[in-house]
């Protein structure tokens, strides 16, 4: 049996998809007969609080399903402040690099990325004799400079040195999207590279009959309520003739969200709050169309939601461009609207209509995911060349 480390940021009890994605990932090499063990913070995110059940605690050791989870210190911040924000990811970074000088890690290491400075320690501080796997699931520092976090200046400059350290220290480097290794390759030419799409790994359900809609059309968002996804954005610029706008989540706009609607009350725009993800899918399948926006597109960002939605046998709605729009079009499993034209996104709404969104649509879509969208068999390729 083969030991693996996994370092990440992001773990259960944790929600989001960097969590959910790490968690399938170190349950899956598990049930593959790897020895998996992970290292995490401190559970704390979204909040940027450290959950109650570890409140007090420096660290944490506990076996979840055979699985040796150490979580570790960290000063948790989700500030808008540059200085706190640096330093919280620099407090998760001095407890790895405490945490590595005291343990004996196996030779087999898979290191997350972003946040950019702790797979860099990882990257640092590990020993070379180890294989060394890094998890892209963002491109940074390029995504920041998208979403305007970042600006181009010589801190700019430190974090592409960085990027490029980390890559160049990696022996294996898995990316979540084409456009990821695309990038990859252009900084290292001969580095090996595998494309490890953020597939879901839970049983489809059954679709049960549907009865297309003899009123408005139901839409839902579900996820994260952060400035990149532009919930609040859309909201204010949605029309609301034909639709409903149901929204499932929580994060930094949560409270603008909430305001707008209460200063808005003649619009259909229902807020259900945060639900957990096992009951999330049963509310899901209950409507007729789900969105998946971005403020800006951002190169190399596919959302997990494609997969996990197309699973569901849900129609979608993709506003956000780049390669997550050309697999919605290319498998035929939803709409498009151009990314951050309002006015298109209302004219697609327009177009699509009741007959549609039926049964016969649904399972296509769940067929489609169920066989091209497969967390098992893209794992069993992974597990083979580790």
């Amino acid at each position: 049996m083969k030991d693996i480390l996994i370092i990440t940021n992001y773990f259960p009890p944790e929600i989001g998809a960097a969590s959910n994605r790490i968690f399938h990932l170190a349950e899956g090499l598990q049930e593959r007969d790897f020895n998996v063990s992970v290292v995490t913070p401190l559970p704390n995110y979204p909040a940027g609080k450290v959950f109650n059940d570890y409140k007090g605690k420096f660290s944490d050791v506990s076996v979840e399903n055979r699985i040796k989870i150490h979580r570790l210190w960290i000063y948790a911040s989700n500030s808008k402040n540059k200085i706190l924000r640096l330093f919280a990811m620099l407090s998760y970074s001095f407890s790895l690099i405490w945490f590595i000088i005291t343990h004996k890690l196996p030779k087999t290491v898979i290191v997350q990325s972003p946040p950019l400075l702790v797979a860099f320690t990882c990257m640092l501080f590990l020993s070379q004799k180890r294989q060394l796997i890094l998890n892209v699931s963002d491109l940074w520092p390029i995504a920041g400079l998208e979403l305007g976090a970042l600006k181009k200046n010589f801190s700019y400059g430190i974090l592409e040195r960085i990027e490029r350290y980390n890559y160049r220290k990696a022996n294996l480097i898995l990316g979540q999207s084409e456009e990821i290794l695309a990038h990859v390759s252009k900084i290292v030419p001969d580095k090996k590279t595998f494309l490890y799409r953020n597939y879901p790994d839970f049983n489809p359900p059954k679709l049960s009959e549907y009865n297309t809609p003899n009123a408005k059309i139901k839409i839902v968002y579900a996820g994260l309520l952060g400035i990149a996804q532009g919930i609040l954005k859309l909201c204010k610029n949605l029309n609301y003739t034909n639709i409903e706008f149901h929204i499932y989540g929580a994060g930094a706009e949560t409270k603008k969200i909430e305001a707008f609607i209460a200063v808005n009350p003649n619009l259909p725009i229902i807020y259900h709050r945060e639900v957990k993800r096992t009951e999330l899918h049963t509310l899901l399948v209950q409507y007729d169309l789900t969105i998946i926006p971005l403020l800006n597109r951002i190169y190399g960002s596919v959302p997990s939601k494609i997969f996990e939605y197309a699973r569901l046998g849900l129609p979608i709605l993709y506003f956000g461009g780049g390669e997550g729009e050309t697999i919605v079009k290319e498998k035929k499993i939803g709409w498009t609207a151009e990314s951050s034209n309002y006015e298109d996104l209302n004219n697609v709404l327009k177009q699509i209509t009741y007959t549609e969104l039926n049964s016969v649509f649904r399972k296509e879509i769940q067929d489609k995911a169920i066989k091209e969208f497969s967390f098992q068999k893209q794992l069993n390729s992974l597990s083979k060349i580790l």
